[in-house]
């Protein structure tokens, strides 16, 4: 069994699209427009073989402000303490909020968590 991808609301799809392509090297696939529903999509597919599907639809505009059940984030593995310690000064950087880290975990995971364009949270990790 594997995943085969893991799917996100979006506000604004090209942006995010450019999020994920410049610093994650995402490869999109060609938008998904259904008229009828108001449905847009991409697929961004990642060098693992993982991918993540941005959506956006009229109508789901909004996000909740608190801690919620259901999906808390998605973690990218970079290979190194190095490499986690780079993308983390370069998006901060650019301008994306930081959340905390690097660090190790109470569970042994040296980590750092930042937002993506749209606010979701990512756990760069090794």
């Amino acid at each position: 069994m594997r995943i085969e991808h893991v799917a996100i609301w979006v506000n604004d799809l090209e942006a995010t699209r450019a999020f994920y392509e410049k610093y994650f090297n995402g490869k999109s696939s060609s938008k998904y427009h259904n008229k009828v529903k108001e449905f847009e999509s991409y697929f961004l597919s990642f060098d693992s073989g993982a991918r993540l599907e941005i959506m956006r639809k009229a109508g789901i505009d909004k996000k909740s402000n608190e801690e919620i059940l259901g999906w808390a984030h998605i973690a990218i593995s970079l290979g190194s303490r190095e490499a986690v310690d780079d993308m983390t000064a370069r998006l901060k950087n650019d301008g994306y909020r930081h959340v905390n880290g690097p660090r190790v975990t109470g569970d042994g995971y040296y980590e750092s968590v930042i937002e993506d364009s749209e606010g979701n949270l990512l756990e760069l990790t090794v």
